[in-house]
């Protein structure tokens, strides 16, 4: 069975109620005072990629670091039931999760406010477990992390985690990489620029988007911001629902099929995209037909409120050919 390691980080979430009530958070409950009502869930990129690809039939382990406290405790349970692998997670006595609070306007659009800066998460590439963390990495099929989860390490917590990808891919292993920029997460954007360069050299495949890509480098046009990206395999999402794609052996455009329903939330659209096309890649799917895939499941999700659906609206799952045998890299 294809297996996938996400790397990142799971933070406690305040969400803003709607007429005072959960706005649907799973593991959520209200809490509140004066400003209004709060859902308190879980919330990550990469976390919602692994909800997305467990959903799917793919296994995922995730690599994180948490606190001993009972908020970890919940992600960690949390996690299982949703079938996604916690052999790799970290607990530090003493530590806590990260916060982060989440406005939602009447578009479906969000502020975020963060708590971060002492997370256990941000310890994970300089524990005494890093290494059999890292060496690990070789066992799965996929390595997929985003441009945040760069961004929680320093600049050789980023080297040490990226020579390990280098050598996973050496036997076979392939590393996906989603551009999600965040620019609060970094000191500075040429910091991102330099960690941005050392992913897309590294990667097999690249995620990204019109958005990511001119928060870093405005100005760009399309085929720059394309050009940047040495990677084999790239998918760029434009502003319009489309997107261009970029692979051995040719170039193709996929339009994602017209909404029929309204937007809610558009929170983890590009999360369960990118769970969406490394299944069906994993799956034996062309690029093209992954891209499909992506669009059909980020067009569901930010039909609810909230980074992850009701498991009874979950797309039925589709049949695909049998996964090609891992080959190493030359």
């Amino acid at each position: 069975m294809a297996s996938v390691a996400c790397i990142g980080e799971c933070m406690v979430e305040l969400r803003q109620a709607q007429g005072g009530h959960s706005a649907g958070q799973s593991a959520g409950q209200s809490a509140g005072q004066g400003g209004g009502l709060y859902s308190r869930g879980f919330g990550g990129d990469t976390l919602n990629t692994a909800v997305y690809l467990a959903r799917l039939e793919v296994k995922v382990d995730y690599f994180t670091a948490l606190g001993d406290d009972a908020l970890s405790d919940e992600m960690i349970a949390a996690w299982n039931a949703e079938s996604i692998g916690t052999r790799r997670v970290v607990r530090l006595p003493g530590k806590l999760p990260g916060l982060y609070m989440i406005q939602t306007d009447a578009k479906g659009e969000r502020q975020f406010f963060h708590w971060r800066d002492s997370a256990a998460a941000r310890q994970l590439m300089s524990l005494p477990e890093t290494d059999e963390l890292l060496n690990s990495l070789m066992s799965y099929d996929i390595v997929y992390l985003s441009a945040i989860t760069l961004s929680i390490y320093d600049a050789p917590g980023r080297e040490r985690l990226l020579a390990a990808i280098k050598r996973a891919r050496l036997l076979g292993t392939r590393f996906v990489f989603d551009t999600n920029f965040r620019a609060r997460g970094w000191p500075d954007r040429d910091v991102a620029r330099e960690a941005f360069a050392a992913a897309f050299a590294t990667a097999d495949i690249v995620l990204t988007s019109t958005e990511d890509l001119l928060a870093l480098y405005p100005g760009e046009s399309r085929d720059q911001l394309m050009a940047r990206i040495p990677s084999p395999e790239l998918v760029f999402r434009l502003a319009e629902p489309v997107s261009l794609l970029r692979f051995p052996g040719g170039t193709s455009e996929v339009r994602a099929e017209p909404m029929t329903k309204p937007v809610v939330d558009t929170t983890a659209a590009g999360d369960s995209f990118a769970a969406a096309y490394i299944a069906a890649r994993l799956a034996g799917s062309e690029p093209v037909e992954a891209t499909q895939a992506g669009h059909r499941l980020a067009s569901l999700v930010i039909c609810y409120p909230g980074a992850i659906i009701p498991g009874y609206a979950m797309p039925p799952k589709k049949r695909h050919r049998p996964a090609a045998t891992r080959q190493a890299t030359k």
